[in-house]
């Protein structure tokens, strides 16, 4: 039986960076030939486990950031002027690009992947729009359409 530290995802098996015992003709023709594992040293283990410790830094860094954000973003309403026609319907639609542009007006910077719009916004009215700032962070904020 032999070691070895799983660098993907390995279906019906395990995980990327878990330790596992794995028979000898299994690791030696499957895992490494495609490069899924590596043989489990001492010097490996130590170098995966400062590599999670990095990574769960980085991941608390990010959710800490996008409070924060969140934080700024809680209670905000962004007023959009628009062209519209007779009907009060808009010209063209506003998309979660100009959401961005008009939340960054008010101070708050925020990707435009970041604001779920389920549809493209067509009429004038007050809309809540959904944005995730992290999967773990999720923030609403009014959205104002008015013509100009």
């Amino acid at each position: 039986m032999l070691k070895v530290i799983l660098r993907e995802d390995v279906a019906g098996f395990g995980k990327a960076g878990e330790v596992k015992q794995v028979k000898d003709g299994f690791a030696r023709n499957f895992l490494f030939p495609r490069k899924l594992a590596l043989a489990a040293s001492d010097e490996t283990l130590k170098q995966i486990e400062l590599n999670q410790n990095k990574k769960k830094a980085k991941k608390e860094l990010e959710t800490k950031k996008a409070q924060e954000a969140a934080l700024r973003l809680a209670g905000l309403s962004v007023t959009i002027t628009a062209e519209v026609n007779e009907e009060e319907k808009l010209y063209g639609s506003l998309n979660a690009s100009d959401i961005a542009a008009a939340i960054a007006a008010e101070g708050v910077e925020v990707n435009k992947k970041a604001i779920v719009l389920e549809t493209p916004i067509k009429e004038l009215g007050i809309y809540d729009v959904e944005v995730r700032l992290h999967p773990e962070v999720i923030s609403k904020i009014k959205v104002w359409v008015v013509k100009k």
